[in-house]
């Protein structure tokens, strides 16, 4: 049994394949609490491997993304098989402080502080996207050392939505200058915010 927060149906809203129709699975629970985080994903209903497969099945994409609260509490490589063998490409956005599923077709991590202070990302696969949230006090390349010693992830910077207009012109202005002077970056915005959309 899975604890799903919500499934929904919408367009990525962020990094690579911001603007793809995608089903989204919400997985309840959270290993973390990070203090701009917007999401509610406290509540849930239990539900089967088939109860999900019933609900996903009425979308037309076959575009999956894994989210949560953190999906990594509930997601193993069993499940994504069971997805991949109904015809979905599996996508995970995952905050990078547990083992991911080694068969995700696509890992966003947005690295966030372990428990212990660092940032890292467990496990064996490694992410294709690195996406940051990016605040006026954020040293992309100081997180961004620990986390690419073996590979070379695209890179997103996403200015923090803190719910202040004012200081969220600042962050985005300050994001925008940062990647202009460190090209590697890409900014990665709210799309689904910005024309509100679940």
């Amino acid at each position: 049994m899975k604890r799903i927060n919500n499934i929904f149906y919408s367009l990525q809203g962020e990094g690579h394949n911001t603007g793809r129709a995608a089903v989204f699975i919400r997985f309840a629970g959270c290993n973390l609490r990070c203090s701009f985080c917007d999401t509610e994903f406290e509540s849930y209903r239990e539900m089967t491997e088939e109860d999900i497969l019933t609900v996903i099945r009425d979308y037309s994409s076959h575009f999956v993304v894994l989210t949560g609260g953190e999906p990594t509490l509930q997601v193993d490589e069993t499940f994504v098989d069971f997805l991949h063998q109904h015809g979905y490409e599996v996508a995970m956005e995952s905050n990078g402080t547990r083992p991911a599923p080694r068969n995700l077709d696509w890992l966003t991590v947005s690295p966030k502080v372990s428990r212990d202070g660092r940032y890292e990302v467990r496990g064996e696969r490694l992410p294709d996207e690195i996406k940051i949230v990016f605040d006026e006090n954020t040293n992309p390349e100081a997180i961004l050392s620990p986390l690419t010693t073996k590979h070379s992830p695209l890179l997103y910077l996403q200015p923090c939505d803190t719910g202040d207009p004012v200081r969220n012109k600042g962050i985005t202005q300050a994001c925008v200058e940062y990647i202009k002077a460190h090209p590697q970056w890409r900014l990665s915005l709210q799309t689904h915010k910005l024309i509100d959309i679940e």
